[in-house]
Parts: C-alpha cells; sequence; structure tokens
C-alpha cells in the first residue's frame, strides 16, 4: 500500500561496506600486513611448538621454590667481597661496639651506595643469627634463592624466538663451579642452568660471586630428577648432549653438524672426579669429549662448560 513503510523492502539500507568505485577496496589491498611475526607466534616454526608445550605444562607445573632459609655472610672481608661483587644482600648488621676500621667503613659505604639497609645489633643477637660464625663484628644477610622450574628455560626460549639450549649439572658440589658456569652460560646465550635438589651444589653466597653478578641474569632450576628432567626435555624436542672423556662424539665433530649445534641442546656436565652418573649418562643421547693435547684426564667442570658453550656460541 503506498505510505506503508512496514512493509518489507520499502526501507532501504545503507550498506557499510565500500561500493564498487569508491577507493575503499583498493585502500584496503595497499594496506600493509604489519610487522612479521616472531617465530614463536608461527605455528610451523620450531619454537611455536616449544612454547605451545610448554604454556600446556604452565597450569599444573608448581610456583618457584625457595632454597630455604636466608643465609649469612661472616667476617669483614667475606662482607666486602660480597658487596663488592654485587651479591644481592639484603641487610648488613654490625654489632654494637665494633671498631671502625677501613673494612668496616668500606663495607657502609657500598652498602649505602646500594640501598641496603645496615642495622647495629647486640653482639649476642649477631652470634644467634651467625650461628657462632666468627663474624668479627659484621655478617650480611642474603635472602633464600629463588629456583626456576626446568620448564622455565623452554619457557624463555620459545618467548625470545631461539633454539633452547640449557646446562645441566650432575653431581657438581662446589659452588664456585656452579658460579663459573652460570657466568658462563650467561655470556654465551644459554637459557638457563639446571641442578638436581640433591647432591648438588646451591646458589650460595660463593656461587653468587663466582658469577660475577651473571646469576641475576639468567635462571637456575631444581631439578627433582635430573634423569626425568633430560628425558622431559627429550619429550619437547632437544637433544641430550653429555660431557665425558670416554665420549664418542667429539667436540669439533658437534660443531661440524650444524643442525645438531644450533638446534634445540642440552649440555650435561658432570663432576671433575667421578664424571656424569651411569644412569644420566645412559639417557644422554650422545656423549662428546673436548679434544686435548696432554694426558690429561678431565677438566674443571667450569672450564669444560665454558669452552663447549664458546664453541656453540659461533653457531647459534
Amino acid at each position: 500500500m503506498p505510505g506503508n513503510s512496514s512493509r518489507k523492502g520499502a526501507i532501504r539500507k545503507q550498506s557499510k561496506k565500500p561500493t564498487a568505485g569508491s577507493g575503499g577496496r583498493v585502500r584496503r589491498g595497499l594496506e600493509g600486513r604489519g610487522a612479521t611475526p616472531k617465530a614463536a607466534d608461527r605455528p610451523n616454526h620450531k619454537a611455536y611448538k616449544f612454547k605451545a608445550k610448554a604454556e600446556q605444562a604452565a597450569s599444573a607445573r608448581p610456583k618457584r621454590r625457595s632454597s630455604g632459609d636466608d643465609e649469612w655472610i661472616a667476617g669483614r672481608n667475606p662482607v666486602v667481597e660480597a658487596l663488592r661483587a654485587g651479591v644481592p644482600v639484603s641487610g648488613v648488621y654490625v654489632a654494637e661496639g665494633t671498631d671502625r676500621d677501613a673494612r668496616l667503613r668500606e663495607a657502609f659505604k657500598l652498602a649505602a651506595e646500594g640501598g641496603i639497609s645496615l642495622l647495629e645489633v647486640t653482639k649476642a643477637e649477631l652470634d644467634r643469627r651467625t650461628q657462632g660464625a666468627v663474624h668479627q663484628g659484621l655478617a650480611a644477610r642474603i635472602p633464600a634463592y629463588e629456583y626456576a622450574h626446568p620448564t622455565d628455560l623452554l619457557d624463555l626460549a620459545a618467548e625470545r624466538g631461539e633454539s633452547p639450549l640449557i646446562v645441566a649439572l650432575d653431581s657438581v658440589t662446589d659452588p664456585r663451579n656452579l658460579g663459573a658456569v652460570v657466568r658462563s652460560a650467561s655470556g654465551f646465550g644459554a637459557h638457563g642452568v639446571v641442578v638436581p635438589e640433591r647432591r648438588a651444589a646451591r646458589m650460595t653466597a660463593a656461587a653468587w660471586k663466582s658469577s660475577a653478578g651473571a646469576a641475576a641474569r639468567i635462571p637456575v632450576a631444581h631439578a627433582t630428577n635430573l634423569v626425568r628432567t633430560l628425558k622431559d626435555y627429550q619429550d619437547a624436542g632437544c637433544q641430550v648432549i653429555g660431557l665425558a672423556a670416554s665420549g664418542d662424539l667429539t667436540l669439533p665433530e658437534l660443531i661440524a653438524d650444524t643442525e645438531l649445534a644450533t638446534g634445540p641442546l642440552v649440555l650435561v656436565v658432570g663432576s671433575e672426579g667421578d664424571g656424569l652418573g651411569r644412569l644420566v649418562g645412559e639417557t644422554c643421547d650422545r656423549l662428546m669429549s673436548i679434544p686435548m693435547a696432554s694426558s690429561l684426564e678431565s677438566l674443571n667442570a667450569g672450564v669444560a662448560a665454558s669452552i663447549a658453550l664458546y664453541a656453540l656460541a659461533q653457531h647459534r
């Protein structure tokens, strides 16, 4: 009926889409597609698969675990050395009536520059806190270290869009060796260091000092069971290479295999005396040796890790 605007089709609705000839379609075709996605965001890339597996396990993963109680550094020289090395001291304690010598004044100066709290307590209180150690009237407190979960290291590699490179230590009990490995891992592009929870060095003040501050830049993870952790890394697509004097693969041969040297890799380093444990050695995909000109049987764990990481860093 004329004038009846309620019937179907009586009102022409305006389309929001551009009509032919308006230039809208042409403009859309000329628009850029934006920056190239990161490797971790491209479904066909290895980094994407690592990221997906890491996210899948994230919900069931426990939070970072603390190493336990705070650690105490006792004595004037040890405290000053720790402050110089950048060890994360949370408080400096001085006993009442302690003579202010050059070392004490330097400790006060370093603490003030670092924004570290300085507290004066009784000698009896400092004895109690340091459990009777010879503190010479000066001690420093270090908070318990928060260890990462082993899968966090895969997460870090995926976030950076890089192929994972992880160092695992087996039966390394000297904290100075641990600190040296952490320093080398940070310097040569590794994504973290894994240590067993038991019968292994911890991130103590000595390890912090040996790392020369690198422990603040790279995660150290605790493995409840190192063999199980290595198998988990293998399931995630990593090749596990153990350092052993009797290895069937040499470091130059590893470097010559570009796919192996640049792919997802876990480097396992054993103790200087006993090397890799039997089960750990059997779990490794390959055992690798570092050729030496002399009859020297083994290298320090920190030195061996540094050599291997340097060689790998040239190809990654």
